[in-house]
């Protein structure tokens, strides 16, 4: 399947390459940037995650995107949708689940706001579903501030792996859930 590209003001959305696994390694390395999800990651859990984007894209149609600079800066970060089954319930598992991770240099720029807005645009366009949602660490307060800006709004609390997580959900167009 070929992936579709999203070009933004200062963004473009594509599809990883290969060439780009050792970028998306190091962004999973950094313990600032992954607080939230589990902590920094070794090589095959970052290999795992560069897998299951272009899986998903395989067989949903979906997936991430390398979120990379209009003006060539390279690789940011990456944002874009997953089908997971993470036991969290019928109202999740299966629904698209957006999700951002975006470098260190990257954070507080509203790159995270235009890159979700843009794929959520993007998702709200070509869906079969009404629905998508996010999986957030409960004290994550960055990332719950910008799905509330995208239209998620609270559900319910949850355990995620031992951790403990906040569920939101958002309709098509950004009606709230």
């Amino acid at each position: 399947m070929e992936i579709p590209e999203i070009v933004t003001a200062r963004l473009v959305l594509r599809g990883w390459r290969i060439e780009e696994f050792d970028r998306q390694a190091e962004i999973y390395a950094d313990p600032e940037v992954t607080r939230f999800i589990g902590g920094p990651k070794p090589r095959s859990a970052a290999w795992d995650a560069f897998l299951r984007n272009a899986g998903t894209w395989a067989l949903y149609g979906l997936g991430g995107w390398a979120v990379t600079d209009r003006a060539g800066g390279g690789v940011l970060g990456a944002v874009g949708f997953q089908i997971r089954q993470r036991g969290l319930g019928e109202d999740f598992d299966g629904a698209p689940e957006c999700g951002w991770t975006l470098a260190r240099a990257a954070q507080g720029r509203g790159i995270g706001t235009e890159a979700a807005t843009a794929a959520l645009r993007w998702l709200d366009a070509r869906t079969e579903g009404a629905r998508s949602h996010v999986v957030i660490d409960r004290d994550h307060v960055v990332s719950r501030r910008l799905a509330e800006r995208l239209g998620y709004r609270f559900r319910r609390e949850a355990t995620y792996e031992g951790d403990p997580v906040v569920l939101m959900a958002r309709e098509r167009g950004g009606v709230p859930a």
